[in-house]
């Protein structure tokens, strides 16, 4: 009796064409927030009918981005510093954590107004946008970053400033692998700049040797 055929080849080319078609809308909506499922599935080297396979519409696809962003900075939240750590250091701590999901952080801004809505961004921003705000709160209690504006309203408006010089990057008229921009965020909460660099050159130097490959 002949064995029956196995096709977890297929399934895997089904997992490998669903991320490329993922990784592709993120860099396309990235540039053009109204580009077509058309011009995404032609990006990916996909034929239509195999991203509509995957996601029937372009609200799907939006849906599926924006769950693999808010795993990405849930990620990134869960590993945020504790109370241990100078209110410098753990802030510069955590944009040098987010900087490596800011497109994807950046994507889900993008795509709010016309596609999740604020309120289900701001849902899925949630526990980044709180740990920044508490690190900034513990900050201005011992002193460490000036407290003329609220720790919320600070927090917003460093987060304007990554958004913005995360552009920068991805328009090519900025260079950043994330420890100037984390710099430029110490020195924005009221940090001297030459502390700042400091700082940030040592916490950079300790998470590369807590890689593995670091």
């Amino acid at each position: 009796m002949p064995k029956p055929v196995v096709r977890e080849p297929l399934r895997s080319n089904s997992r490998s064409n669903r991320a490329r078609i993922l990784a592709t809308a993120r860099q396309e909506l990235g540039r053009n927030p109204d580009v077509t499922l058309e011009e995404i599935a032609r990006a990916a080297g996909v034929v239509r009918r195999t991203l509509f396979g995957h996601f029937p519409g372009r609200a799907a696809l939006v849906d599926a981005l924006a769950d693999e962003a808010s795993e990405a900075l849930r990620g990134t939240a869960a590993h945020a510093p504790g109370t241990e750590e100078t209110p410098q250091r753990a802030l510069a701590r955590f944009v040098l954590s987010i900087w490596p999901v800011g497109d994807r952080y950046r994507l889900l801004l993008a795509l709010a107004r016309q596609d999740l809505g604020t309120a289900r961004v701001s849902e899925i921003l949630a526990p980044a946008r709180d740990e920044a705000t508490a690190i900034l709160e513990r900050g201005q209690t011992v002193g460490a970053f000036h407290d003329h504006l609220p720790a919320p309203v600070l927090s917003a408006a460093l987060e304007a400033l990554t958004l913005s010089l995360l552009e920068s990057v991805n328009t090519g008229t900025w260079e950043d692998d994330g420890t100037r921009t984390a710099v430029a965020t110490l020195v924005a909460a009221g940090v001297a700049e030459r502390s700042a660099t400091a700082i940030v050159d040592d916490v950079a130097s300790e998470m590369r040797a807590e890689t593995p490959d670091g």
